[in-house]
């Protein structure tokens, strides 16, 4: 009996994408008008302790594209916000692995110090994060934690998905330190990879609560907060562009979608200072940047990327909780 190999995604007609505007059948293009600044995302560097074999952003030990943004640099984005009456609720801090960055625990002191801010940290918990487990007890001990989550990234409940995707011993690694979160009484979440392994959602989560309790994590792995299963981005696979009439075709409004309420801000190599991006998934792309200022950057954008449709409008997801 003969075993049929899956079939492979079927890829992006070259003519989408295109125009900012018009959609390659001649429709107009979906866009987003910000709603008021709820989420800031800080790009801590591109630089991370391990090179994940499908990372969006292409991290990786050598990877210094995007290179560390200084304390400083993070506090004049939150007194502007602060000067604009932006109904800022939470800075989130991604990378490369943010531990990487020698400044992380002094722009969550920044962040936790002004009461009407909670923080969030997307991080592998691996050996980079726990360098600085005596400067995160003290965070902990000053803050307490309420106002600051954790995100642990664990692509799948079994060993062997998690490692083909992030290095042989890293899902072991990672649940260390996860494990240790843990004790210590951080609040946590988990970020996994939705139909990893060929799994629909319940049994993902229903193995993903099976690990949780046996390693006494607190995290509800029936929550899709607590545990977030984000949608695959491969941006050369096909998708629908959205248009203007999608958003009453899906039901869906463009307020709900990521870039209405957040933005990201990322220092490049070489540049001479930081500049804000449309999201946390295009860090790159040009036509997202829109700004070395949040003044600049809170402007409507157009759905011009495949991980506008996969990831957000027809994915639901978002990076913030």
């Amino acid at each position: 009996m003969s075993v049929r190999p899956p079939a492979l995604p079927r890829r992006l007609d070259p003519a989408k994408f295109a125009d900012p505007l018009i959609t390659a059948r001649g429709e107009r293009r979906a866009q987003v008008a910000p709603k008021g600044l709820q989420t800031l995302w800080i790009n801590t560097g591109t630089l991370c302790n391990i090179a994940c074999a499908g990372c969006y952003i292409e991290s990786s030990p050598r990877n210094d594209a995007l290179v560390y943004i200084s304390a400083a640099e993070v506090a004049a984005y939150l007194d502007e916000a602060a000067a604009r009456g932006e109904p800022l609720q939470e800075v989130g801090f991604t990378g490369g692995e943010p531990f990487m960055n020698p400044e992380l625990c002094a722009m969550l002191a920044d962040v936790l110090a002004r009461p009407e801010l909670g923080a969030i940290v997307l991080t592998n918990a691996m050996q980079p994060m726990r360098r600085y487990a005596a400067p995160l007890l003290a965070l902990r001990d000053r803050f307490g934690t309420e106002r600051l989550t954790i995100r642990v990234s664990l692509d799948h409940h079994e060993p062997t998905h998690h490692d083909v995707e992030r290095g042989e011993g890293s899902f072991a690694k990672t649940l260390e330190g996860l494990a240790w979160l843990a004790r210590e009484g951080f609040r946590l979440h988990v970020a996994g990879r939705a139909a990893f392994g060929g799994e629909d959602e319940a049994t993902m989560r229903a193995g993903f609560a099976r690990l949780f309790a046996t390693h006494a994590i607190p995290v509800d792995a029936h929550d899709p907060v607590a545990l977030m299963l984000f949608p695959e981005m491969d941006a050369g696979a096909d998708v629908p562009e959205i248009t203007e009439a999608c958003w009453g075709i899906l039901h869906k409004a463009p307020e709900s979608v990521m870039c209405a309420s957040s933005r990201m801000v990322v220092k490049r190599k070489g540049a001479a200072q930081p500049a804000v991006v449309a999201c946390t998934l295009l860090p790159y792309d040009p036509q997202f940047e829109l700004g070395a200022t949040l003044t600049e950057a809170m402007r409507p954008v157009a759905l011009n990327h495949p991980h506008c449709a996969r990831f957000c409008v027809l994915g639901g997801a978002a990076c913030s909780r």
